[in-house]
């Protein structure tokens, strides 16, 4: 016959041996936080039985109650632990129950009857069945498992009911086999096949954990494939609207050429035809003279967005015409454009001061003054001047546009310069909302930089800011003067 207590070490040994390797899994992988619950339920498990090993042959009423409601704290830890990690419902309230009509129902035995161990293994056998079947309804209803490992499962918890029944049944049927208030030699078979089944419910665990590891890699890697699949159609999307775009581009420019070409022949035709009439004409009328100066002021302003868009486009292709610039001639440049329109008597030049050597495309740089100068003079009133100067100051070519016209609301001053985009303040005047923003993309091709500021008196003040070679750009906040009343 086997020894109750060589059995009981051996079963407390195990049973310290697999509260500690589920605590090592438990660390491993945290994210399957269940674990830490089966973990507890083996340690409690270990601990009543080894409360067991230290009690003498005649234990105290207290040992005896504790010892075993330890055992069965352990069963219903299991219980939850398992429900957990299935995803299961849990049954907290009929486990918290069952504890404590488990220690009750013991109370009283002990009291009522110290020498009848028949009545405690009756209740224990009660309690056990109900955590069994709690545990095989959870396997049951889980899918997230294989099949065969739940019934494998399944059939070692009801084993372990039947051998508990088995017992019960035996201590009704011989009342002498519990003569002793505790259990004895004769009981060791129930630990014996209790050690079974213990070692048998953690292999099944160590498989279900191990299922539920390899089934998490797998939709990860799901998870993985679906979003590189994702990731290359919308890269072949982007490619193709990339590509879709360069065509676009391209197509673009070959418009922007043809057009400017056609443009171009018929303006000149027109210019041409406009002087020949002034030159025919000795003393035109007055209607006339108007008329035809309306013609020539309309064939600037075309040719001038001609060569505002052209000079863009050549930037975009990488063709900037790089030679040194000559700033009186920039300045006499712009003043015959605009005598030809009939505005030059409204501009101010400030003589231009000694400059340093600077080289950048001199056509873009008149296209830039050009255009700040249209709109100075479009939001002003028809005597007010607009005064132009270009000086070097802290490093930089500094060209400056005044006027006094309607100014720039502080609202609409960091959305100015985005295309399309018009001040509130500009009412019925005419315009795109593209000159400054010409402007800005025209003087970034240079690594400078445009700055828009409110005039004392009212107007507006318009400032480029050109980097020499070898300097660091300033800021433009250190840049501006005091402006006078």
């Amino acid at each position: 016959m086997l020894d109750l207590k060589t059995m009981l070490l051996l079963e407390f040994a195990t049973t310290a041996f697999m509260s500690v390797a589920w605590l090592l899994v438990w660390f491993v992988w945290r994210q399957i936080y269940e674990l830490k619950v089966i973990a507890a339920g083996f340690f409690a498990i270990a601990i009543g039985l080894f409360l067991y090993l230290q009690r003498g042959p005649d234990p105290s009423l207290i040992r005896v109650v504790t010892d075993n409601m330890v055992i069965k704290f352990g069963l219903v830890l299991w219980a939850d632990g398992l429900a957990r990690f299935l995803g299961q419902p849990r049954f907290v309230g009929i486990s918290a129950f069952c504890l404590a009509a488990q220690l009750l129902f013991w109370i009283f035995a002990v009291i009522y009857d110290p020498t009848d161990l028949g009545l405690r293994i009756h209740a224990s056998t009660a309690f056990t069945v109900v955590m069994m079947a709690l545990m095989i309804r959870t396997l049951y209803r889980d899918r997230s498992q294989p099949p065969f490992l739940r019934w494998i499962m399944i059939f070692l918890l009801g084993e372990y009911s039947a051998a508990s029944l088995l017992q019960s049944a035996l201590v009704y049927i011989q009342p002498s086999t519990v003569a002793n208030p505790v259990m004895t030699n004769i009981n060791t078979w129930y630990f014996f096949q209790g050690h079974i089944f213990i070692v048998g419910f953690f292999f099944c665990l160590i498989f279900m954990v191990g299922m539920r590891l390899s089934m998490d890699l797998r939709d990860r890697n799901a998870a993985l494939a679906r979003e590189v699949t994702l990731r290359r159609r919308l890269e072949g999307e982007l490619s193709a609207s990339l590509e879709g775009e360069k065509a676009a581009r391209q197509d673009q420019r070959q418009l922007m050429r043809m057009v400017s070409h056609e443009f171009r022949t018929p303006l000149a035709a027109i210019r041409y035809a406009s002087d020949m009439l002034t030159l025919m004409l000795e003393r035109p009328q007055q209607a006339v003279a108007q008329r035809l100066k309306s013609i020539d002021e309309a064939v600037s302003r075309m040719t001038m967005l001609i060569d505002r868009f052209l000079a863009s486009e050549r930037q975009d292709e990488g063709v900037l015409k790089i030679e040194q610039v000559d700033f009186p001639a920039l300045y006499e440049d712009v003043q015959r454009h605009f005598d030809h329109a009939g505005l030059g008597e409204r501009l101010r030049l400030h003589p231009v001061a000694p400059m340093p050597a600077y080289r950048g495309d001199t056509e873009m740089l008149r296209t830039v003054i050009v255009n700040l100068v249209d709109n100075a003079l479009k939001y002003s009133p028809k005597d007010a001047e607009v005064e132009i100067t270009i000086g070097a100051q802290n490093g930089d070519i500094v060209l400056e546009v005044k006027d006094r016209g309607i100014g720039i609301p502080d609202r609409d001053l960091a959305q100015i310069g985005n295309r399309f985009y018009r001040a509130s303040n500009t009412g019925g005047t005419g315009g795109s909302g593209l000159g400054l923003h010409s402007c800005r993309q025209l003087v970034g091709y240079h690594q400078g930089h445009l700055d828009l500021s409110a005039r004392q008196g009212g107007g507006t003040i318009a400032r480029v800011f050109l980097p020499l070679p070898g300097f660091a750009r300033a800021d433009s906040e250190t840049m501006q003067e005091e402006e006078p009343a």
